[in-house]
């Protein structure tokens, strides 16, 4: 039976709302947003021709609630629903609730749906339809020859309720910690356990079906790189397999696809061991954040080819050919040098350089507020040319060049990620930033320009104060004497480092002090040219209240800068082994047991915080006594809040340590 869709409500938010919306533009259909109370403002929302609002702020009172959802698409006049991914995506019943209210779901079939959405039951089906898998192992019989393991939610994605085992002592504690997470994720508590493959790689098959029988298997991609067991990098076609391996995982995808009687668009994820072998790890009944690449090479819209098959119509026997490689970046509000944390507040600026090849797709624009409540991931980016080489040479100066102001971001260590050695020549698995993290997230990269890029600020700060003005102008309450040096202070975000810039007017322009081989050659407010050693390098800087300032060089690299006082007060510092949140986010669950006057020993775990979908582990600073603790589940806290108190067996002062869960 076939349907005209002319109004679609989107039942997610941020940036893939964002892109469904653009396809509904192109396609002529209203487009209807739902939103949570914390999303009130959203790009998302901005972007839709209606939007009905969600009240709360918390997925489960918001966007997980799919009889709200369908109570909205009604209510807004829509007559279908579009899922995106996440949130309610891969949720069969909430599918059966639109159809069930006469609405056109853009998704699988909820028997489909059904089929794949345990992981354990998904592994069977495929075992029955000859697709290759890893055995299970069963936890409470596993031994040191099982090792390492792999727990993962059986209902999970996007890394929750999965752990990697290698020690079998580890394995109750991490078993507890995985079905509590998943149990909270997805309400659903079933674990199970699994071979861990040692530098396996991520690939996966993007598939296609209509009604009428007709299965597209639209190539792989390579989705290794991931932190957290989430991905951070993705390409297409996945480098490096022969056509050998590609045909069995093409064949793999479609028989898995025809064993549920799938339509619309899919995705089926493989590991491929270093011998090239291929396991079934997960069918995803929906469309995957890394699409973008699939539509490159391909020249489809997989959203556009959603909404066909829903409204009935039939593909193409074959699909189109693929044409050259693709490859797409998450850019996340999040530091990996301090585990991942993610990050919080203002968006001043996000920018990507326009150029053919070039995508962005994002669910953020400057002036926005990145808050605590959901994913940390701003935007993806996606390069496509005629060869890997290109494509990914393409990207890294794409973001490289990028203005992103506001929360630390993973920009650096994605444009590092791209130049490294082993990424370049296509050596990809899914342990890559275990070994490379340290190197990756140096802080020393660009430190010799986070002097020069000191002075830039101040010189654009003494131009847009008006201090280049005649001898002996005022400024407030302090006389301009361009005989003497004028002094700016600053400290850089990255690593703390201060620098103190000295400078003096004279008839010739601006004079820098310090700056041996370094001439002003130039100057405004937002921007300024230094020559070192006859080479010229372009500044552009932007200060923002608060005193800080971003300072983009067209060389590489991007310096975040605070404006220090001239005069600095003494530094206040908190109690010795005060625990402070390092984010804002929920505290999910304190240890069992835990109360003031409990001793406590150098990193146990004490409590765990939620922030932006990730669990983040608050350890003991050391071995004592727990003096305080103010931490309750439930509870919101805001970066810097106390959390707890250890006082530390004899004196001394301890760092608060935080781990990831």
């Amino acid at each position: 039976m076939s349907s005209t869709i002319s109004s679609v409500l989107v039942a997610n938010r941020g940036e893939i709302a964002c892109r469904i919306f653009r396809t509904c533009a192109h396609l002529g259909i209203t487009t209807v947003a739902v939103y949570s109370d914390a999303d009130a403002g959203a790009l998302h929302v901005r972007s839709a021709d209606a939007a009905v609002r969600l009240p709360g702020t918390s997925p489960a009172d918001t966007y997980l609630r799919g009889d709200l959802v369908v109570k909205a698409a009604l209510a807004a006049g829509a007559d279908a629903v579009h899922p995106g991914y996440g949130f309610l995506s891969e949720n069969a019943g909430f599918a059966r609730a639109v159809l069930d209210a006469g609405l056109v779901w853009i998704g699988p079939p909820p028997g489909a749906i059904d089929a794949m959405a345990s992981k354990t039951r998904a592994k069977e089906l495929m075992a029955a339809s000859g697709v290759p898998l890893l055995a299970p192992v069963a936890p409470d019989r596993a031994t040191d020859e099982d090792l390492p393991l792999l727990l993962k939610a059986a209902a999970g994605g996007g890394g929750r309720g999965m752990r990697v085992v290698r020690d079998l002592a580890a394995l109750p504690g991490e078993l507890t910690a995985a079905t509590a997470e998943a149990l909270s994720a997805f309400g659903d508590g079933e674990v199970f356990a699994e071979p861990y493959v040692e530098r396996g790689r991520h690939v996966e098959v993007q598939v296609m079906a209509d009604a009428h029988g007709t299965v597209w298997a639209l190539g792989t991609r390579d989705c290794s790189l991931q932190r957290r067991h989430q991905k951070v990098v993705e390409e297409a076609p996945a480098p490096g397999l022969d056509d050998a391996l590609r045909t069995t995982l093409h064949d793999a995808a479609v028989a898995a696809a025809r064993a549920v009687d799938y339509r619309g668009a899919g995705t089926v994820e493989f590991l491929v061991s270093a011998e090239g072998r291929p396991y079934f790890l997960e069918m995803n009944t929906r469309l995957q954040v890394e699409h973008p690449v699939t539509e490159a090479v391909f020249g489809v819209d997989l959203v556009a080819l959603q909404m066909r098959v829903a409204e009935g119509e039939a593909l193409p026997a074959e699909p189109p050919a693929p044409s050259g490689h693709a490859v797409e970046a998450r850019l996340y509000a999040e530091d990996p040098s301090r585990a991942w944390q993610p990050r919080t507040g203002p968006l001043h600026a996000l920018h990507v350089p326009e150029a053919p090849g070039l995508r962005l797709d994002s669910g953020y624009e400057g002036g926005d507020l990145v808050g605590v409540h959901y994913d940390p991931m701003l935007a993806k980016v996606i390069a496509h040319a005629p060869t890997r080489a290109e494509a990914v040479r393409k990207l890294a100066r794409a973001l490289e060049r990028s203005r992103v102001h506001g929360p630390v971001t993973n920009r650096d260590l994605l444009v590092r990620s791209l130049r490294h050695p082993d990424f370049t020549a296509g050596r990809l698995d899914t342990g890559f930033y275990d070994r490379n993290l340290d190197a990756l997230t140096e802080r020393s990269a660009h430190a010799p320009q986070g002097a020069l890029a000191a002075l830039a600020a101040a010189l654009a700060d003494a131009e847009a104060r008006g201090t280049a003005g005649a001898p002996g102008a005022r400024l407030g309450g302090w006389r301009n004497v361009p005989s003497q040096a004028q002094v700016k202070r600053y400290r850089t975000e990255s690593d703390g480092t201060e620098h103190e810039i000295r400078y003096r007017t004279t008839r010739d322009g601006r004079a820098p002090e310090g700056f041996p081989g370094v001439r002003v050659h130039g100057v405004r407010s937002d921007h300024v040219t230094l020559e070192t050693d006859g080479v010229l390098q372009h500044f552009q800087v932007s200060a923002y209240p608060g005193g800080r300032v971003y300072v983009d060089v067209s060389t590489g690299g991007s310096h975040t800068l605070t404006a220090l006082p001239r005069f600095p007060d003494p530094t206040v510092r908190a109690e010795p082994g005060s625990l402070l949140a390092p984010m804002p986010g929920t505290v999910v669950r304190v240890a069992e047991g835990l109360r003031e006057g409990a001793p406590v020993t150098a990193g146990q775990p004490l409590l765990w915080l939620e922030a932006m979908k990730m669990e983040h582990r608050v350890s003991a600073p050391a071995s004592g006594t727990l003096t305080a603790l103010h931490a309750v589940p439930g509870r919101q806290v805001e970066v810097g809040a106390l959390l707890a108190v250890v006082q530390a067996e004899g004196s001394g002062e301890e760092s608060q340590e935080e781990q990831p869960s």
